[in-house]
Formats: C-alpha cells, sequence, structure tokens
C-alpha cells in the first residue's frame, strides 16, 4: 500500500504556517508499515488542486488530503475531488443538521457558508466530525482512494486515527499486527547513537522485522522507533521486548523513556519511588524548570518549589552564594545548598549559566552550570556546553539538568 499527502493552503506556500500535518502523517504511516511516496503542498487554486491530486494518484494507491475543507471561497478541496471523481456535490442533510445544532449549542447565529461544509462529492462516504464542523471524506477513484480531511492539526489526528488508517490497512489486506515502542534517549547525537547501534541495525536488515527508526526531537532528545509486524499483538510485543533489550545493551543508561514518558514525567517519578521531595533553583531558565514539572499531573507530591534567583543580588542574599562570578560549578553548587535549605526539600537542583546574546563575564554563551545537593550530604555539580541561540539553549538547560538529576540519583 502507497500513500502520499496533499496539504492544501496558500498560507502554507507563504510560510505564514509550518505544515507540521504532513510530518505527523509520514510518521503515523511509517509505523503502520504504509509507504508514503510524496508530501506535496498546493495553494488554493482548483486548477492545480486537481492536477496536484491526479499526478500524485497515479502513483500511489491512496492520498491524505489536508486542510480546504472550511467554509470560505478559498476552501476548495471538495470541489477538486468531485472533479477527479467526475461527480457533482450534493448537500448532505444529516451533516449540515450537526453543524446548525453545534451553532445552536453554542448560543451562536450560523453563517449562511458554513453549509458549504456539508457539501459532499456523490459518492463519498463521511467520517463524521467529532471536534469541529468540517467531517472528513473517503472518497473511492476506481480501486484508489483519497481522504480528505480538516488542517486543523486535533481535528485530523482524531479521524485519521478513528477512521483512515483502519481503513488504509483494510485496503492493504494485511491483517498483521503493528506495534510500535519509542525508547527516548538524551546525552548522544544521532549519529553517535548510530555508530553505537551499528551492529543491531545491520542484525535487523537481516531479518527484517522489527524496523528501527531515529527521529530528532530536539530537546525532547532522540527516539529510537522499533516497529514489529505479527500474527498477534502479544508476538508483536514480544519482539519488541527482544530488541529493546538488545538496544539497551548498547546504549545503557543514556535511554530514560518509553513512549510518552518525556524527561520530568520519569524524575518525578523516580523521586516518588525513592519518597525524595524536591527544590529548584533557576537563573538562566527562568522558571522553565518548575513549568514542565509543575505540567505533570502529581508534582505537587514531589516538587516542593522554585526559587527564580535571575539576578544576582537574589543568588547572594536569598540562596547565600558567595560574592564572586556566578556561572561556574561552584555557584551552582551553593544555589543547589541553599535552595534545598530554603524550601526544605531532600534534594537541591540549580541552574546557572549563559544564554546570550554576549558571553558573561568572561563565560561563553551555552555554557550551563548544574549543581546538585542530595539528601546524604553529597553536593556535585557539571558544566554542558549547550547550542548557541537562547531560546534553544535555555530549552536544552531544562532536559540537560533534569538527567543530570536522573542519572545522580
Amino acid at each position: 500500500m502507497r500513500c502520499s499527502v496533499v496539504a492544501v493552503g496558500t498560507e502554507l506556500l507563504l510560510g505564514q504556517i509550518v505544515d507540521t500535518n504532513s510530518s505527523w502523517l509520514g510518521e503515523q504511516l511509517a509505523a503502520a508499515g504504509i509507504d508514503s511516496l510524496f508530501q506535496v503542498k498546493v495553494g488554493d487554486n482548483l486548477g492545480r488542486i486537481v492536477s496536484t491530486l491526479r499526478a500524485t494518484l497515479n502513483d500511489a494507491d491512496a492520498i491524505i488530503i489536508c486542510g480546504g475543507l472550511g467554509p470560505t471561497h478559498d476552501d476548495i478541496t471538495r470541489e477538486a475531488i468531485a472533479e477527479i471523481m467526475g461527480v457533482e456535490l450534493e448537500l448532505n442533510d444529516e451533516v449540515a443538521l450537526v453543524i446548525e445544532q453545534m451553532f445552536t449549542a453554542r448560543g451562536r447565529r450560523m453563517p449562511e457558508n458554513n453549509l458549504r461544509q456539508a457539501m459532499v462529492p456523490r459518492g463519498a462516504k463521511i467520517i463524521e466530525q467529532r471536534r469541529g464542523t468540517a467531517p472528513g471524506l473517503i472518497c473511492p477513484v476506481g480501486d484508489k482512494v483519497m481522504y480528505a480531511v480538516p488542517g486543523v492539526p486535533f481535528e485530523l489526528f482524531e479521524m485519521f486515527e478513528r477512521a483512515i488508517l483502519p481503513d488504509l490497512l483494510v485496503r492493504s489486506g494485511e491483517a498483521s499486527v503493528i506495534k510500535s515502542r519509542v525508547l527516548r534517549t538524551w546525552g548522544d547525537s544521532e549519529s553517535g547513537l548510530n555508530e553505537r547501534l551499528v551492529g543491531v541495525i545491520n542484525e535487523l536488515e537481516k531479518v527484517g522485522n522489527p524496523t528501527l527508526a531515529f527521529l530528532a526531537s530536539g530537546w525532547e532528545g532522540i527516539k529510537v522507533r522499533l516497529t514489529a509486524k505479527a500474527n498477534t499483538e502479544s508476538q508483536a510485543i514480544e519482539l519488541l521486548d527482544v530488541w529493546d533489550a538488545k538496544v539497551r545493551a548498547e546504549v545503557g543508561e543514556i535511554v530514560f523513556g518509553v513512549d510518552d514518558q518525556n524527561m520530568e514525567v520519569v524524575v518525578l517519578q523516580l523521586l516518588r519511588d525513592k519518597k525524595m521531595s524536591l527544590g529548584v533553583a533557576e537563573s538562566v531558565t527562568g522558571g522553565l524548570v518548575s513549568g514542565r514539572l509543575t505540567a505533570i499531573a502529581g508534582a505537587s507530591e514531589i516538587f516542593r518549589g522554585a526559587i527564580i534567583s535571575y539576578d544576582s543580588e537574589v543568588k547572594f542574599d536569598l540562596l547565600g552564594v558567595n560574592h564572586r562570578p556566578v556561572v561556574s560549578e561552584t555557584a551552582a553548587k551553593e544555589m543547589a545548598i541553599g535552595v534545598r535549605k530554603v524550601l526544605g526539600s531532600d534534594i537541591g537542583l540549580a541552574l546557572t549559566g549563559v544564554a546570550g546574546p554576549t558571553e558573561q563575564d568572561g563565560v561563553k554563551v551555552g555554557t550551563l552550570c548544574v549543581g546538585l545537593a542530595l539528601s546524604n550530604g553529597d553536593v556535585r555539580a557539571t558544566t554542558f556546553n549547550l547550542p548557541y541561540g537562547r531560546e534553544q539553549m535555555r530549552q536544552f538547560s531544562v532536559i540537560s539538568a533534569l538527567n543530570f538529576l536522573r542519572q545522580s540519583i
């Protein structure tokens, strides 16, 4: 089964909106074992949309079309699909009623042009809309198929998982089960991971199942995705367990989580298991660490709080840091000791560094010093040299500091 993606919208070509839908769909199709030949962007022009769809459909068995299903005059995906199918658009009374009821329930008047979203190519199947107004479409073209979904990401994601992927798998004739597992890593580059795993990769190329892929995810780390195909779910999971162990044997403790477990989830659970509380002193990150931690439900059981000691005087007066340059491992240790004492936590974690744009007291931009004061009296620190770019450096600082805490306890 070969499935390509066509994203519709002039705003995509102008760079006003970044096309994240296509990359997400490509990832989902790959995980399901469905080949993705092309990802194409086309503006809101009927002739160009039609010619793009025809050319793409020549090489693919299926197309997923994102966007152009709204109520305004430039939402013309439906018209393009109808032309490809060689049919007329018809008003679907059930869809129209759902749209009208949605506006009524919100106490709002429905503009007449919203009924454009209830126009459906004859012979198309509706994908019920559960998060917005425009329904999706499943449109057969001979032995091929076009799927149309709204461009709003959370509407698209839900329709793909509920209706499109199951339909694709039925059409592909795949009776097997496909399962993926993502190992999340921090502490090495993508090329470094590839070098470490070359033996595993060579072995996998010989057996062909599972497959392994790297997903570089910025300050979320490098993800190693294993995808297994088997007759049953339990068999697929057994395959994943075997190769999960092989990967971990090569890369060690840089694997910090699995699937949706980000660094803050892992750290909080580790602290919970050890019955330890945490206090944080933040300078360079200005509250990003505490923001990430408190975004996790149940963080209050572990996280005592944070002191945003951005100004040096706060470090001196509140945390007891000695009067000297504040971007150093010594200062980071003193901050960690101070915040542990002030907040009464078992562990104190501290971050100080230079995000730029210029160096500070001779310390280069991208320097991060992390201090840690543990409940057993152990005080330690380390220094990271992180990528340039103020926001990038600050975000990388968060996961670097939390990973240092994870490895230390």
